[in-house]
């Protein structure tokens, strides 16, 4: 089995929360790897069946150019993500034409009040692209717009990533 984790990330935190996911589902299938969304493929080699994708929520959902730069703007910093996004590379994956199991998952400002999620909008476009979704659009929280995560996420993730493993290791097992 071989699952791919595709990612962007604006200030790092995404790239942690990607490679706990990763190391998650590495430790328990037989191969994964860990691509960011600028150097990800948009055809998937046939032996990927676990796709798992994440981002940052900016401006409600999946980012755009202008939301990246507004970011970068903000944090008055620059950003270690690229210009290609989630979002423009989902637009350009391939449609499987055999069964790849997915999950998404973004990181959010953790408050009560803001709404939206990178993890469901890219849970949307992989639906609509012929993807079979296996688990609900997770959400790692950070504690403000350049971060640092919320302490125990990584942890979560990491267990995030086993738990996807087993529910691949289920639906081959079918």
């Amino acid at each position: 089995m071989r699952a791919l984790v595709v990612y962007e990330s604006s200030f790092g935190n995404t790239g942690l929360v990607a490679e706990a996911v990763w190391r998650g589902l590495a430790d328990h299938v037989e191969d994964a790897a860990l691509r960011r969304v600028d150097v990800a493929p948009t055809r998937l080699d046939p032996s990927v069946q676990l796709l798992v994708v994440g981002g940052p929520t900016q401006a409600f959902g999946l980012s755009r150019p202008s939301t990246r730069a507004d970011a970068e703007a903000k944090a008055g910093a620059s950003v270690t993500g690229v210009s290609t996004g989630v979002r423009e590379w989902l637009h350009q994956l391939e449609q499987p034409n055999r069964p790849v199991y997915s999950a998404t998952f973004d990181t959010r400002i953790h408050s009560p009040h803001v709404p939206g999620s990178a993890a469901v909008g890219a849970w949307r476009l992989l639906s609509k692209g012929g993807f079979e979704l296996t688990a609900e659009a997770e959400s790692f929280w950070v504690t403000g717009l350049r971060g640092p995560l919320r302490d125990g996420e990584l942890d979560r993730a990491y267990e995030w990533g086993v738990s996807l493993s087993a529910l691949l290791l289920g639906a081959a097992q079918r």
